[in-house]
């Protein structure tokens, strides 16, 4: 079996949800969130404020750094980028796994690894998300707008971090369209493609 899986997704399209139910159909380890707490302590740094610098990587100040500057050191992104990466690396040296976001194709690059990516409708994934948090359709524009917003900043954390282009096809194993057959459809393909593998 392909050790590792790795999960990349537009927000909204159920990647994460379709990851875990993988997961638990393989029996294999799924991980998310848990990356923040693993890197935030091998860096010793309080999970929250961990949590707080790598969700707002795109919204930092530019700042300019000189030789001479008492800030001329490493940004905090990008420190946190490379505890999540060694995480990730420490992860797949255990065994099989369902490791979701962070770069975890690139990262895994080197390794035997079933890269997947999930998107779907724009609209589909409106509606979705307002069923998820129960809010009315009267929302959709503002949800639309975030939808929006979190898929740029997927795009471009990708881009700064692997210099590869973030949803583009020759880039994962597998791409699917989360809600053309449903998440069950998508996990029978993804199992039926590592069979082969």
């Amino acid at each position: 079996m392909t050790k590792v899986i790795t999960i990349s997704r537009e927000f909204g399209s159920g990647g994460r949800q379709i990851g875990y139910q993988l997961a638990e159909r393989l029996g294999i380890p799924f991980y998310d969130k848990e990356l923040i707490k693993m890197a935030s302590e091998d860096i010793e740094i309080e999970e929250h404020i961990f949590e707080m610098y790598d969700n707002a990587f795109m919204e930092k100040e530019e700042v300019e750094y000189t030789p001479f500057s008492h800030t001329y050191e490493v940004p905090m992104s990008d420190q946190i980028f490379i505890a999540q990466s060694r995480v990730i690396r420490r992860l797949a040296q255990h065994g099989p796994c369902v490791i979701v976001g962070r770069c975890a194709d690139m990262v895994l690059k080197d390794e035997q690894c079933l890269n997947l990516f999930f998107y779907a409708n724009l609209k589909k994934r409106v509606h979705r998300l307002l069923q998820l948090e129960r809010l009315s359709e009267e929302e959709g524009k503002k949800m639309e707008k975030r939808v929006r917003e979190i898929d740029q900043k997927r795009k471009d954390y990708y881009q700064y971090y692997t210099g590869n282009e973030w949803g583009k096809p020759q880039n994962y194993h597998l791409c699917f369209d989360s809600q053309k057959a449903g998440m069950e459809a998508c996990i029978d393909a993804a199992i039926a493609y590592m069979a082969h593998l």
